[in-house]
């Protein structure tokens, strides 16, 4: 579904180059949930920016299926983005004049696709995520979690090969952040929906079937979910954690 093989990023800075990925590589099958993690500055935001194609990189390659995107136009991309990728947002980003049922919709309005088919999934979606109840409300009148649910629900109208999510749960509290995830699970099972999410929250991550770990934009260590019980494989995500800072103390030591 997605390879990412090689992946270099860097930044300049006048007449400085900070190198951000430095050589990621990693794949995601479908009907996968797959979470990035790792500290500020590991990466994971530039990966996802990378993928989308909405940075380019500097070397490496990245496939959605058969296709290499970085070496798409302009024009191809946005048609990927809009009909191919799904995008879950930390901020909602969902429009204030328009309806829940509306935001759902705006995908398909936007690349030409509004129908009866598109009208009806959208019904569906929202039955699948309990919102049926606040269809025809507005953003200001719903609480976070039935945002970044109705988020979810956009970004799965166009029925794409991949959902981007970035920090979904970063604005929410405990209670909505589980109502968020399961809507993850639901897209999965329900619809076969292939997730790739960053995350610095264990909690979230907990639920994936993998966790990708980036430190200093490398990945670290993967770590595999394989029937543990979700409490289990958060101890083992903090577990990591813990050791990578402990490895991060290490090198400051050796390096002082």
């Amino acid at each position: 579904m997605l390879t990412v093989e090689n992946l270099h990023k860097s930044y300049q800075t006048a007449k400085t180059s900070y190198e951000v990925l430095k050589g990621v590589s990693l794949h995601v099958g479908k009907g996968e949930f797959v979470a990035v993690m790792g500290p500020s500055g590991s990466g994971k935001t530039t990966l996802l920016n990378c993928i989308s194609c909405y940075i380019p990189v500097n070397s490496g390659s990245i496939r959605l299926d058969s296709t290499e995107l970085a070496s798409l136009s302009e024009e191809a991309l946005a048609e990927i983005r809009n009909k191919k990728l799904g995008f879950v947002f930390q901020d909602f980003l969902l429009l204030d004049g328009l309806t829940v049922r509306q935001n759902i919709l705006l995908p398909s309005i936007i690349g030409g696709l509004i129908s009866d088919t598109a009208e009806n999934r959208a019904d569906q979606l929202c039955e699948l995520f309990n919102i049926t109840a606040i269809r025809d409300k507005y953003p200001a009148e719903i609480s976070g979690g039935e945002k970044q649910r109705t988020a979810v629900a956009r970004a799965l109208i166009n029925h794409p090969l991949l959902i981007l999510a970035d920090e979904p749960t970063g604005n929410l509290d405990s209670k909505s952040t589980r109502a968020v995830i399961r809507s993850f699970e639901q897209a999965k099972k329900s619809l076969e929906a292939t997730i790739f999410m960053v995350t610095h929250d264990s909690y979230a991550a907990s639920f994936c079937d993998r966790v990708v770990i980036l430190r200093d934009g490398t990945v670290w260590k993967t770590l595999e979910r394989a029937g543990t019980e979700r409490e289990e494989f958060q101890d083992h995500l903090l577990d990591a954690v813990r050791e990578m800072g402990k490895t991060d103390s290490t090198d400051s030591i050796d390096n002082g």
